[in-house]
């Protein structure tokens, strides 16, 4: 299959060379293994041989848990050790390694079963790994053009005019409902239903057996499907469980895997003093819309865009979009939401640098200002006398974008703008 570049290779090879250990994290079959022994190979013409072991292979697998310093001096750094959740007995002896040699890069792991191993690597190697994300195929990298954090400013906008091939409504459509996964895009041959299906029967549910102990398979996948339709909406546990069959304690510990295992992400609602009648529910996307299609049993792209979730599958997709543009260039998504208890919503708020951008998101070729009707409800955060004594919350509002399927970047007043869903 042909290898397609990923967004995220410039943050990895840097991240390799600032620490020791770097950990690349991610849901199944997003591609962590191929991109890093394509780095791995590249590295070759620097004189560096990386092993790899992967622990999947039950014999590599046994010896790294009943004997972890055997194990790594049978595949001594640099080493690329993969499915490292396996065996994370592993992680107190790459620590010792580490500490002794203090070479950087020593050691490449990926993990995909992060709700387990977050906390063990957080307590082995605090201070010497570099923490990478990789989801799926972001647009930058299907269309191979160039990726960066998306930005409201209209000048950045512009300058990527000219980086970016126009799409239209039908092709964004088959783009949503053929997903993220690499495979996908490598072999044309791949039937997007029969991969999910595999993906779900022999990735999803094997990780869930371990990380839950889920007595009833069926009911997860019951579970994942309520989720899936319940993108771009507010998280109401209740609601989730009933519709289910399950309790609200379980449905908060089954959604917590989905997020822990990157399938969904959960968006915080934006919080400041001056806002007084915030709701605290967060937001939830799935990452991969044709995952999502899949559950939902959607059979076509031209059926997705006419249905009744047409809108809401938009949403999640210019959110992936935007949630992985940050995380390829290695850094923390700093997307919120807002929402009051007056029904008032804005779709997504990015926070950064003292300075809060309104994003609303429409599946409109042509939204009109109503599309920002609700950004005049942020104008209390930006006011003098709004923050009882604390003005240093005080924050500037900056350009606002409405993401849409308009033909062309143009402006919505002085202050906000149409913003083309290719375009981001």
């Amino acid at each position: 299959m042909a290898y397609i570049k990923r967004a995220a290779e410039d943050t990895i090879a840097q991240a390799s060379k600032m620490l020791p250990v770097l950990l690349v994290t991610g849901p199944r079959q997003v591609g962590k293994t191929t991109l890093l022994q394509r780095l791995s190979d590249m590295q070759k013409s620097e004189g560096v041989d990386r092993k790899y072991v992967t622990l999947d292979d039950p014999d590599a697998r046994y010896l790294a848990k009943n004997d972890p310093a055997l194990f790594l001096q049978r595949y001594s750094p640099p080493v690329l050790i993969d499915e490292i959740q396996y065996a994370t007995e592993l992680l107190p002896y790459i620590k010792m390694s580490v500490d002794r040699s203090k070479k950087k890069g020593d050691f490449w792991i990926t993990g995909s079963q992060v709700f387990r191993l977050m906390n063990n690597v957080s307590e082995s190697l605090a201070g010497r790994v570099g923490i990478v994300n990789l989801l799926g195929l972001s647009d930058a990298e299907i269309y191979q053009e160039p990726s960066e954090p998306y930005q409201t400013d209209p000048a950045h906008l512009m300058k990527r005019l000219a980086v970016r091939k126009p799409k239209g409504l039908n092709e964004i459509y088959q783009r949503i409902f053929k997903g993220s996964m690499p495979e996908l895009y490598a072999d044309e041959n791949v039937d997007p239903e029969l991969y999910y299906r595999s993906y779900v029967d022999t990735c999803l549910q094997r990780d869930i057996r371990d990380l839950a102990q889920v007595a009833d398979e069926m009911q997860f996948y019951n579970f994942m499907a309520i989720v899936a339709a319940h993108t771009s909406k507010p998280v109401v546990y209740a609601d989730l469980a009933s519709a289910a069959g399950i309790s609200s304690p379980t449905a908060k510990k089954w959604l917590s895997i989905l997020v822990s295992s990157h399938i969904v992400a959960l968006v915080r609602p934006y919080h400041n003093n001056a806002l007084k009648r915030v709701v605290k529910m967060p937001l939830v996307h799935f990452l991969d819309t044709g995952l999502a299609a899949y559950l939902l049993k959607w059979g076509n792209p031209e059926a997705l865009e006419k249905g009744a979730m047409s809108g809401a599958f938009f949403e999640s997709y210019v959110f992936s979009e935007i949630y992985k543009s940050f995380l390829n260039a290695g850094k923390e998504p700093p997307i919120f939401y807002y929402r009051d208890k007056d029904q008032k919503e804005i779709d997504l708020l990015l926070y950064q640098n003292g300075v809060l951008s309104p994003v609303e998101i429409k599946k409109a070729s042509s939204p009109g200002r109503i599309a920002i009707k609700n950004f005049h409800v942020l104008e209390p955060v930006s006011q003098d006398g709004s923050f009882d004594g604390l003005e240093t919350l005080k924050v500037e509002i900056g350009t606002g974008s409405v993401i849409c399927m308009a033909n062309d970047l143009r402006p919505v007043d002085e202050t906000n703008w149409y913003v083309p869903a290719w375009l981001i």
